[in-house]
């Protein structure tokens, strides 16, 4: 026979609650029990203690009728079963049962082991260890309680009576009562907490079994029925949105799985028809790729044939520099060419940083690396640069990751790209507003990404892709459009990237990704190189 899934979950489910239930019903019992009988031995106590009190004076008078009529009186009340009174030496002095006054109790006896101990007297006991329970001959359930009457300063001074100040006990009073009460509030209680388990799990039960017939039976019949139609070729069917649970999400997935399959055949039946146009978008692909390669080859030899023209025009250009300085500098020079001469050096001048530009960007030396941080070279660079003029009405913000580990770095290059950034940036705000600067480390690709943004008049789309190529400004009658490309070949050297992105009128971000060494890269790598001195910028 098989069992739905209902079934099988009513079943589960009722048996697991039969057992906890059953579990917390024992244990609730029995605590239940325990607080009762605590209850019984603190008003047998209780009775003890106003039997001794109450009947302080007559002992201290010696009124010995009046003193076993009171005990009497309390041995009436209703549940007590028998008081009595034994002295020290184990002699029943006084008994609400007549037979027992007289005779002489063994110290091995129940009611003498409690006070004796194996070796000594016991003066004082909680009322729990001077109590004891036990069965009649019938079987009926009692419990006793012994409290010591001790030999007071008010009974050895009294006029009547012989004891001795050593005595320290004159003796114990005993009561039994009778736990008939107890049992009877147990069974009561049993039989409510039985009838109180079965009335639950037949409640619970049902809801369970409603509920799950609502939430759990039903949906899995539409997601069961969705599997046939789907194994039936049958796409265009949909699961029904059940609720916002897992059953609702396992819905959702069906319904994306459908999706994906009616995607999945339509290009496949459309596979033909659109292979031309795939291959075509991996033919851009492939071109852009080839268009990078000859890019940086054409940088390569851009910076060999740069170079070789920087050295060649650097002499003359050194030699006009001191010419017409010397010119300009001689006292007999007549007024009127002073201007001109003043042209000549200023031009002379923005050749040579021209050259120097050229220098730097066909320079190919080998990085000096060691163990540093980006976030120590940045710093290093902020302070050279942020007390300009150019920077007096910007913000500077640092917002460094603190878990940015150390690079294999030449600080001196790496600090010469970020002083090109920075002074772009605070060239496009017109030295005026906000350079957020961050660093933080991508686990995915095991790399540091430093970014450094501002919030000025950002560049066009159309000029994005060139900021990085030699020559290329946008800025008007300034710099030499070589910064850039030198940062872009630093950067290469030392395995990493560098990307821009930008928005006219809102502002433009330069992201440098720097590749994390491994642990094995780490113990190789040289030490941290000599702090990074003034940079030359490009």
């Amino acid at each position: 026979m098989r069992l739905n899934l209902i079934s099988k979950l009513t079943i589960a489910t009722g048996a697991v609650l039969l057992c906890t239930m059953a579990l917390f019903a024992y244990l609730n019992l029995n605590s239940f029990k325990d607080l009762l009988l605590q209850e019984a031995i603190s008003e047998a106590d209780k009775i003890t203690e106003t039997i001794i009190r109450s009947t302080h004076n007559q002992m201290l008078r010696d009124d010995r009728p009046l003193f076993y009529k009171t005990i009497a009186e309390i041995g009436n009340q209703r549940g007590v079963e028998r008081i009595r009174l034994i002295n020290k030496t184990g002699r029943v002095i006084y008994s609400t049962q007549e037979s027992e006054t007289g005779t002489m109790l063994n110290k091995q006896a129940e009611i003498c082991a409690i006070c004796h101990g194996e070796k000594e007297l016991r003066l004082t006991a909680s009322s729990k260890n001077r109590s004891r329970r036990f069965f009649d001959s019938k079987g009926e359930e009692f419990l006793g309680i012994t409290n010591a009457i001790y030999n007071e300063e008010s009974c050895f001074t009294a006029s009547c009576h012989f004891h001795p100040e050593t005595f320290k006990v004159l003796g114990v009073l005993d009561v039994v009562v009778s736990l008939d009460r107890m049992h009877t509030l147990i069974d009561v209680y049993r039989n409510r907490s039985i009838a109180l388990v079965l009335l639950l799990i037949t409640l619970t039960s049902l809801s369970l079994t409603l509920f799950t017939q609502k939430l759990v039976n039903r949906p899995v019949k539409e997601l069961l029925e969705h599997t046939k139609m789907l194994s039936r070729g049958e796409l265009d069917g949909s699961v029904p949105s059940f609720s916002n649970d897992e059953l609702g999400e396992l819905a959702q997935s069906f319904n994306s799985m459908t999706l994906s399959l009616k995607k999945a055949r339509s290009e496949l039946e459309g596979w033909g028809k659109n292979l031309e146009q795939m291959v075509q978008e991996r033919t851009q692909e492939l071109t852009k790729i080839q268009a990078q390669l000859i890019r940086s080859e054409k940088l390569a030899s851009l910076g060999e044939v740069v170079a070789g023209i920087a050295h060649e025009i650097n002499n003359p250009l050194t030699g006009i520099l001191v010419f017409s300085s010397l010119i300009h500098s001689n006292p007999v020079l007549d007024e009127t060419l002073k201007n001109d001469i003043e042209t000549v050096i200023r031009e002379t001048k923005r050749c040579a940083s021209i050259v120097k530009g050229l220098l730097e960007f066909s320079r190919c030396s080998t990085p000096q690396k060691g163990l540093t941080s980006v976030n120590t070279i940045s710093d290093t660079a902020l302070s050279l640069i942020e007390h300009q003029i150019l920077f007096q009405d910007i913000t500077i913000r640092r917002e460094y990751g603190e878990n940015v580990p150390q690079l294999l770095l030449d600080p001196n290059q790496i600090e010469q790209v970020f002083i090109n950034i920075f002074l772009n940036a605070a060239q496009a705000m017109q030295g005026e507003g906000v350079l957020a600067i961050r660093s933080r480390v991508d686990y995915a690709r095991n790399e540091v990404l430093f970014s450094i943004t501002d919030n000025g008049c950002g560049i066009p789309e159309a000029h994005l892709d060139k900021v990085f190529d030699p020559f290329f400004s946008t800025k008007e009658n300034k710099g030499t459009g070589l910064g850039l490309s030198v940062s872009y070949g630093i950067i290469q050297e030392h395995g990493g990237s560098i990307e821009v992105q930008s928005e006219v009128g809102a502002g433009t971000t330069f992201t440098i990704h720097l590749p994390v060494l491994q642990q094995e890269q780490l113990e190789a790598a040289p030490a941290r190189p000599e702090a990074p001195g003034t940079p030359q910028t490009a």
